[in-house]
């Protein structure tokens, strides 16, 4: 039993073994199949995905090859644009300078016709001056062939000679040059007697050698620099308060316009133009500007002012030496530098004045003193604290009394433009040196431009005759220097050309004192060598 059931045992062992290795060979033989099969799809997947990227590779090549296509022709439309210009440019520069070639061809030939017209005239004109020296002579023949006829007439009508009628016509130039010679010595006799005031002018010649000018001209505007445009309107305020409080405090027009960085302001009295200025400055300085911050601002200018007044008479004063004045003449005074008459400081023409008057007296023998005191205060009423209807001579007159000074002052101040009668020396003194500083050239406006205008008609006149090239007025007025063209004019016609420009300035011209009239004639023959 047990072999048999061993056998049995031995024929399933083998029929296993004989079962496994048949169904390994099934499995080895199914994984072939199976791993060709992956294979197989494998590949297929990577030919799909390999199809795919080649796909892709030729969209992105194409994309890529069209860009830059594109680019090209952009660059390529750039470098044509870019040559288009360079030639337009060219060709414009061509075009011009075949213009400028043409202007110049027109140019030329015009001239060249312009050229032989002028020759073609020139000839005639040669010819035809030619013809009238010809014409000339023989009209230069007949002309003393008839005045020998009438001489021959004229002698056996007044029954006498060619010579005894010149020697006649001598003896009554004779007569008329006794007559001009008496006339001559009348003048000089007239002129011998005014030898007397020689000595007056000499001493007015050395005071003003002697004095060294100042001047100065106000006008009725100012200007206020700013730093920026922008304070304008910080100026203004809102609604224009601001501005209005400034005008209505100070009594000056504020113009605020267009000009950059600037303000106008506008007044007749350079002392409200002045605080209104400082003020300005003040405010603009600080900041603050507000109604109420401009009345304390003007408020304080205002006595600044005053001040400041006072302290440029007190140095006025003692500059030049006088003492025992008066606190409010002092600060009269000190106004004085606000004034201006016909454009000229008030004050540089007072001091100007005072300085005059005392060399002037010292010339004379007189008080310098004195005179000095009467030549700064002979225009103080010029500067009056309110509107009065005298004139200022007489209300600084009354001021000087007032204030204590001496009658010779008081005097002077007041006849200085014969208001009143001079009862001293010292009134004529100042009343010419009041002359003398207004009316020298440049001291006031209204004088300059009349002197200018004289000295301009002076030269024109002298321009009016022939032959005359160049003439200038020197000396004040006093000298005309006339430059003649020596082909035109000889040295007999110099002489006649100095007397008739002497007798038209008598006759058409009015003038101070004497005009010398001098005529200049230079030939001039240069050679060179080389």
């Amino acid at each position: 039993m047990w072999a048999f059931f061993i056998n049995i045992q031995m024929e399933n062992i083998t029929t296993i073994i004989i079962v496994g290795i048949i169904a390994m060979a099934i499995g080895y033989i199914m994984a072939k199949v199976i791993e060709k099969n992956r294979a197989s799809t494998t590949l297929k997947t990577v030919k799909k995905q390999a199809d795919t990227v080649l796909k892709e590779a030729k969209i992105d090549a194409e994309g890529l090859k069209k860009d830059k296509i594109l680019r090209a022709k952009e660059k390529f439309i750039e470098l044509k644009a870019e040559h288009e210009k360079v030639i337009l440019a060219r060709d414009r520069k061509i075009n011009d300078a075949e213009k400028r070639t043409r202007d110049k061809e027109s140019f030329v030939s015009q001239e060249l016709d312009k050229t032989k017209k002028l020759n073609k005239s020139l000839e005639d004109k040669a010819k035809d001056s030619k013809y009238r020296l010809d014409y000339l002579e023989k009209r230069k023949v007949e002309i003393d062939k008839l005045h020998k006829s009438h001489v021959q007439q004229l002698e056996v009508i007044s029954g006498y000679s060619a010579n005894d009628a010149k020697n006649e016509l001598i003896e009554s130039l004779k007569e008329e040059a006794k007559t001009d010679s008496m006339a001559f010595i009348q003048e000089s006799l007239e002129e011998a007697k005014l030898t007397a005031q020689q000595e007056a002018k000499k001493i007015v010649l050395t005071t003003i050698q002697r004095i060294g000018v100042e001047q100065t001209i106000d006008n009725c505007v100012s200007v206020f620099n700013l730093e920026s445009d922008d304070v304008k309107g910080r100026i203004i305020g809102r609604e224009g308060r601001n501005i209005r409080t400034l005008e209505s405090t100070t009594g000056v027009e504020i113009i605020v316009d267009d000009t950059p960085e600037a303000i106008i302001l506008s007044c007749f009295d350079p002392v409200r133009r002045e605080i209104a200025r400082l003020s300005l400055h003040k405010l603009v300085t600080d900041g603050r500007i507000h109604p109420a911050r401009i009345e304390e601002i003007v408020a304080k200018t205002h006595k600044e002012i005053e001040q400041e007044i006072v302290e440029i008479g007190k140095r006025t004063v003692i500059d030049l030496g006088i003492h025992g004045l008066h606190p409010e003449l002092i600060k009269t005074v000190g106004r004085m530098k606000y004034r201006s008459s016909y454009g000229q400081n008030l004050l540089q023409h007072s001091r100007e004045v005072a300085n005059l008057c005392s060399v002037m007296a010292g010339e004379l023998g007189l008080n310098p003193k004195i005179a000095k005191r009467a030549g700064l205060l002979h225009d103080i009423g010029k500067v009056p604290d309110k509107d009065t209807e005298l004139p200022h001579a007489i209300l600084g007159m009354q001021w000087a009394e007032k204030y204590g000074e001496k009658s010779d002052v008081c005097n002077a101040i007041g006849a200085h433009h014969d208001e009143i009668e001079m009862k001293s020396l010292y009134a004529p003194i100042v009343q010419v040196c009041d002359a003398i500083s207004g009316a020298r050239p440049g001291a006031r406006r209204q004088v300059i431009d009349s002197y200018i205008q004289r000295l301009k008609e002076l030269e024109d006149l002298a321009f009016g005759f022939n032959g005359v090239q160049k003439a200038y007025a020197i000396q004040a007025g006093r000298e005309l220097r006339v430059i003649v063209e020596s082909e035109k004019v000889d040295d007999t016609k110099a002489a006649e050309l100095s007397f008739n420009i002497t007798q038209k300035i008598q006759n058409d011209m009015t003038y101070p004192g004497q005009v010398k009239v001098t005529v200049i004639r230079e030939t001039r023959v240069v050679n060179i060598a080389k």
